[in-house]
């Protein structure tokens, strides 16, 4: 059977938020989760190059990714309203991934920008198994709501990140509590350049950090066809 592809609409507070719902590659899925894009003033949306790693990597762990445009951004409704709005976009489109499937973890996943949308998120929303954070800026000074989020954080950076650069991001992760885990990945900048191959596969490495828990495979059998 092929595997779900589903282009949507959800209902907003700015308005129609254009989405994009995609199963595993193969069987039956095994945790949510929504990847959110770079900053919309940038040019970002859900099609930029690292989020779309982001989606494939978690998909070929068992994931069903929803990915969706924050307001103003190609055919969602709405303004950009500078990280407020986005905000309560991704709080739509997390709702939404939770009521179509009710019975999986859930994880955050985001680029840039839509790093600081999911650690928001994870700081403010019960119930999240996990969050993945890309390309976090620490160029931007405020941070606090990091240190509210206590499920497992897991950070891929490049090494050459100019958002992130490497000694003032390892200064700010020493203070970021457990349980966490960084890869940092070999590349010319912030977007992975001549890297994308290396940074899917650390993005497959956090998703089979997942299935190597006990007592999740124990709750899914035949876990071993997602390998």
């Amino acid at each position: 059977m092929a595997r779900r592809i589903e282009s949507l609409f959800l209902e907003g507070k700015a308005g129609r938020i254009e989405a994009l719902l995609e199963e595993p590659e193969h069987g039956a899925p095994a945790e949510a989760a929504i990847v959110c894009h770079p900053h919309p003033q940038g040019g970002g949306t859900m099609h930029n190059k690292v989020v779309y790693r982001i989606a494939r990597g978690l998909r070929k762990t068992g994931c069903v990714v929803l990915r969706f445009n924050y307001r103003g951004v190609n055919l969602s409704e709405g303004e950009y309203d500078a990280g407020r709005g986005e905000l309560e976009d991704g709080r739509v489109a997390l709702n939404s991934l939770r009521e179509r499937y009710p019975d999986l973890p859930v994880m955050l996943a985001g680029f840039s920008f839509g790093s600081r949308i999911v650690l928001r998120l994870a700081g403010q929303e019960a119930g999240i198994g996990r969050v993945l954070a890309v390309g976090f800026p620490t160029t931007i000074a405020e941070r606090e709501y990091v240190y509210n989020v206590a499920i497992p954080k897991y950070f891929i950076q490049s090494t050459n990140d100019e958002f992130g650069p490497r000694p003032e991001f390892e200064r700010f992760y020493a203070t970021v509590a457990e349980p966490k885990q960084l890869e940092w990945v070999p590349a010319s900048d912030h977007f992975f350049k001549d890297a994308l191959d290396t940074f899917e596969a650390a993005v497959e490495r956090v998703g089979r950090e997942r299935l190597m828990e006990p007592s999740f495979q124990q709750s899914l059998p035949g876990i071993g066809d997602l390998e």
